[in-house]
């Protein structure tokens, strides 16, 4: 991309925020949000995040801050969140390099656990408002009717797309969920291998701040149980590797979940592949993840007491 395609407001922002406006445009993503890697006139290359402000972005940001003053291995925020017109925008520095740590063996399980065991710790004790509502493929604890969260694109379109038994699993597994009362805590809903990147065997950055979420911890871990080889469409790891990441978890922070929190947690592990799936029957595509679900889900509502 070049300046030109730059948002006209962008090169005045990083004037008045990083002391310095844009000499080359690296790059542009859109996802939740848009994203543009810049080199600045004074040789620094940054990153400046755009999303429409939805509330959710100052205690990302703040998260993401602490655990990176901290050493923990994410982008350090350089400017607090901006409100520019209907977006939150905010900097952090460029952490290029890295590659995806790919499989789902428990093997691989393990060591992403051990980050996200890492992650959940430097967390616990920041207080900062609850980054509402979740991200739509975590929000089974919606107040909305129906079973789903209210999503207009998708609710729009025939649901009779969606597979019986994806409808069935999710329904189950949310109820579980709920019916479990615990607290919630803050932490990374989207920790998928895309996500992140390693170096010599360690993690070098876990991305994707804006999509933190305030949820029982026991359901954060089991959705990152579910979700950590995930680097395209919907996908499950298979059984064993859910339950090593667990463990490893469980080893990490020192602490045994309870026989509550280990149901919730295969419970919360179905939720993101249901939802997926869901995603992809609405849109036309082919469910990639439809077979692991169909044939996980037993065991995994089983152990969810579901």
């Amino acid at each position: 991309m070049s300046l030109d395609d730059l948002p006209d407001w962008l090169p005045a922002w990083c004037l008045d925020r990083l002391g310095s406006q844009p000499a080359e445009a690296l790059f542009q993503q859109q996802s939740m949000s848009t994203v543009f890697g810049l080199r600045l006139a004074d040789g620094t290359d940054v990153v400046v995040k755009a999303r429409a402000d939805d509330g959710r972005a100052v205690s990302c940001v703040a998260a993401q801050a602490r655990l990176a003053e901290n050493g923990f291995p994410c982008a350090r925020p350089l400017t607090p969140v901006v409100d520019v017109g209907p977006l939150a925008v905010h900097a952090e520095e460029f952490r290029p390099g890295g590659e995806v740590l790919p499989g789902d063996s428990p093997e691989v399980a393990v060591r992403y656990a051990e980050v996200f065991a890492r992650l959940m710790t430097g967390l616990a004790d920041l207080a900062v408002a609850p980054p509402l509502p979740n991200p739509r493929w975590v929000r089974w604890d919606h107040p909305d009717p129906g079973l789903w969260p209210s999503i207009e694109p998708l609710d729009e379109k025939d649901q009779n797309l969606v597979p019986t038994y994806v409808t069935d699993t999710a329904d189950r597994a949310r109820r579980r969920m709920l019916a479990a009362g615990l607290p919630c805590v803050l932490g990374h809903a989207d920790f998928e291998a895309h996500n992140l990147r390693w170096h010599d065997h360690q993690v070098r950055t876990v991305h994707d701040w804006d999509s933190l979420a305030w949820q029982p911890e026991a359901a954060l871990v089991g959705a990152a149980s579910a979700v950590f080889p995930k680097m395209g469409p919907a996908t499950l790891p298979p059984i064993e590797s859910t339950e090593a990441f667990l463990a490893a978890y469980q080893d990490a922070r020192g602490r045994s979940f309870t026989a509550e929190e280990q149901q919730m947690a295969w419970a919360a592990s179905l939720w993101p592949a249901a939802h997926d799936v869901r995603w992809e029957a609405l849109h036309g595509y082919t469910a990639v993840s439809g077979k692991a679900l169909w044939a996980q889900a037993p065991e995994r509502l089983r152990r969810a007491n579901a």
